[in-house]
Parts: structure tokens; sequence; C-alpha cells
């Protein structure tokens, strides 16, 4: 990456970005230049335009943010939210008290869930979690593993805090 100089960074930063100030921004905007091949750029920009962005920055900054999010969810301690997606077949036996159990064991952590009829065997129930990285985790890791469920995945985002 190249980047404009700027004495209101310091000398030990080790990328230096002209800062711009926005009227409507609570934090100034810094401009970076970034060297990129033609061929990539061409891509991301069919890419960036397929997914509705109107500018280049807006889909940079979603690129950072995405690894920060990524980052924060390594750390054991970190909060995230998450949501557990569920499918089973409702006729196995004690299978839905099983997962009513878990949910009750962990309600401080369940913030609400969702519980639709796919057909007349099988259900879809999508539980949102919050919490400690490795206690979302561990709660998703168990619900998924209960005995009659076909399909199970844990998605994690952010809280939103400190982006």
């Amino acid at each position: 990456m190249k980047a404009h100089s700027d004495s209101s960074r310091s000398a030990d930063s080790p990328l230096r970005a002209r800062r711009v100030r926005s009227p409507r921004r609570r934090t100034p905007l810094s401009r970076i230049g970034v060297a990129i091949d033609s061929d990539l750029l061409d891509r991301f920009d069919r890419l960036i335009r397929e997914r509705g962005y109107t500018n280049r920055s807006e889909a940079f900054r979603d690129l950072i943010r995405d690894q920060l999010v990524e980052q924060s969810w390594e750390s054991p301690e970190g909060q995230v939210v998450g949501t557990v997606t569920l499918v089973y077949d409702h006729h196995v036996r004690l299978l839905n008290e099983k997962l009513v159990d878990l949910q009750h064991d962990h309600y401080h952590h369940i913030l609400a869930t969702l519980h639709v009829h796919l057909d007349p065997d099988h259900c879809l129930e999508v539980l949102v979690l919050r919490g400690k990285t490795e206690e979302v985790r561990r709660i998703a890791d168990a619900l998924i593993a209960t005995k009659g469920v076909k399909h199970g995945r844990l998605t994690v985002t952010t809280t939103g805090a400190g982006l």
C-alpha cells in the first residue's frame, strides 16, 4: 500500500494517510493510495458493482471491518453475537425436549429463537446468542451435536462495538 504523508500522523505509524474532515462523520476520514494489479482491480470493480456498492471506498471499508470482526472471534474472551441454525426431524424421540432444555440451561446467552415448520417432518430453528466467543461456540456445538439434528451451523458476527 502506498499512502500520502501527513504531519498529523505519528512518525512511528507504519502507514501514513492524509486526513480529511467530513461534516457528517464523527471521526475524520483518511485517504490512502493502494497499488493493485489492473486485472484484479477490474474483477474487484465487477464484484462490488454486482453487490450494489456505489464506490470502492465503502467496499474497502467493509473488507477491513470483516477482517476485524474475524479477528475478534479468535479471542475466546471477545464479545460476539451469533446465530445457530438447526434443521431437524421433530419426530426424533425426545429431541424437542433436549433442545428446549439446552436453551433453558443457557437462557442468559440466548436472546431469541425462531421456529419454522418446513414440512410435516422437519423443522428449522434459528437461535440468536450473545456472549463471549468461547461460550457462544460451546452452546452452538452442544445444540448442533444433539442427536437428531440433521444440520446445524453457527454464524458469528460482531456486537458492533468498536467498529
